[in-house]
Order: C-alpha cells, then sequence, then structure tokens
C-alpha cells in the first residue's frame, strides 16, 4: 500500500492544485472514472479532463484525504472531506449539482501503478 498511497497522496495534491496534468499521468488510459456531478462514470483520460474542466469551471472543490484502508478486494479506500465552493470561495447555495461540502469515500482499483477505476461511496466510520 506505501505506492499506491504515495500515488493517492500526490494525486489528491495535484487536484486541488488544478495540476490536471500531474493527476492523469496517475491514470490508466482506460480509466473509468467516477462523475459525481452527474452520476454514471467517464471512461478515459480525455473524458476525465474534460469532466474536471467542467466541474472547475461552475465550482470549485477540494478534497482533503483523511484515512486510507485496504478493502478485501485489493482497492484502497480513501475516506476524504470533501468541500465545494463557488468560483470565488463562498459556500454553495441552491446548487443543482451532486457536490456537497461532506465526508465521503473514495475507491480506487490500480493495476500496473496505475488507478483503473474510481467509485465513490458514502464515509464509513
Amino acid at each position: 500500500m506505501p505506492d499506491e498511497r504515495d500515488i493517492l497522496t500526490r494525486m489528491y495534491a495535484g487536484f486541488n492544485a488544478r495540476d490536471i496534468d500531474g493527476v492523469l499521468a496517475a491514470l490508466a488510459d482506460d480509466v473509468a472514472w467516477a462523475n459525481g456531478m452527474d452520476g454514471g462514470h467517464v471512461h478515459g483520460r480525455d473524458a476525465v479532463r474534460e469532466y474536471w474542466t467542467r466541474q472547475w469551471s461552475i465550482v470549485s472543490p477540494r478534497v482533503e484525504p483523511v484515512r486510507f484502508d485496504n478493502a478485501a478486494d485489493g482497492s484502497v479506500i480513501v475516506q476524504v472531506h470533501q468541500s465545494v465552493r463557488d468560483l470565488e470561495g463562498r459556500p454553495l447555495e441552491g446548487q443543482e449539482h451532486g457536490l456537497t461540502d461532506r465526508m465521503v469515500g473514495h475507491v480506487f482499483h490500480f493495476a500496473d501503478g496505475k488507478v483503473t477505476r474510481f467509485d465513490i461511496q458514502d464515509a464509513t466510520t
């Protein structure tokens, strides 16, 4: 897990810094990535880039990992504090997307040192 945890820690820092290329480098070419705004998944690095570009044009999310756990299926579950603000940094009101301030579980599947799948689940205690 240390290698995967290091990869994920760098990914979260890159996401918060809006370093799309840095984060995409950790993803498999055909990654399946959960779409937290609309549901479902986007597929492939280009689709993840488009998803984040659209997301960041609407809101300013920040994700801070709190805990890393290994799951029985080999995935890594990261408990994350998700904070979502408007583009001026103010708390959201009357939002129409699925992003809110809360604790969530991020589930990462790896193969050959790359993230192959990302899912979002309710946070565990």
